[in-house]
C-alpha cells in the first residue's frame, strides 16, 4: 500500500497526510478534521490541530500545533492559527492575521491583517480596533 505524504514546510519534511474530501486542502494524519468541516484551496491543517463542526479553513490559511477551529468559525486568506489558540463560534481570522499562544477568538469577532502586512485589526460588535504591540 502506498502512503501519501505531504511537506507542510514546517521543518519536518514529508509526513503522512491526505487531501480532505471537503475541499481538497491538505491534512496531516496527526491532525483531526471533522466530516462537516471544510479544508480547501491551498489550506493546510497539521501537527495536532483540530478543525470540526462547520468550521472552514481555506485560501492559503494554516492551522497547526494544538490549535482548534470549530463551530462556524472561518480561517482564510494568509491567516495562521497555531500554538494552543482557539477560534470558534462565528469568529473570522483572515488576511495576514496571526492568532497563537493561548489566544481565543470567538463570538462574532473578526481578526484580520491589512493588505500591506503592517497592521492587525479586531472587529467586535461593529467596532474596529487596531491591535498594537504590547511590550
Amino acid at each position: 500500500m502506498n502512503m501519501t505524504t505531504f511537506d507542510f514546510e514546517d521543518g519536518n519534511g514529508p509526513v503522512p497526510a491526505h487531501q480532505h474530501p471537503n475541499g481538497g486542502g491538505w491534512v496531516a494524519e496527526t491532525a483531526f478534521v471533522g466530516p462537516d468541516a471544510l479544508v480547501y484551496d491551498n489550506a493546510r491543517v497539521y501537527g495536532n490541530a483540530q478543525v470540526y463542526d462547520n468550521a472552514g479553513v481555506y485560501d492559503n490559511a494554516r492551522v497547526y500545533g494544538n490549535a482548534q477551529v470549530y463551530g462556524n468559525a472561518q480561517v482564510y486568506g494568509d491567516a495562521r492559527v497555531y500554538g494552543n489558540a482557539k477560534v470558534y463560534d462565528n469568529a473570522r481570522v483572515y488576511g495576514n492575521a496571526r492568532v497563537f499562544g493561548i489566544a481565543q477568538v470567538y463570538g462574532d469577532a473578526w481578526v484580520y491583517g491589512d493588505e500591506n502586512n503592517e497592521d492587525i485589526f479586531i472587529e467586535m460588535k461593529g467596532k474596529r480596533y487596531k491591535l498594537v504591540e504590547v511590550v
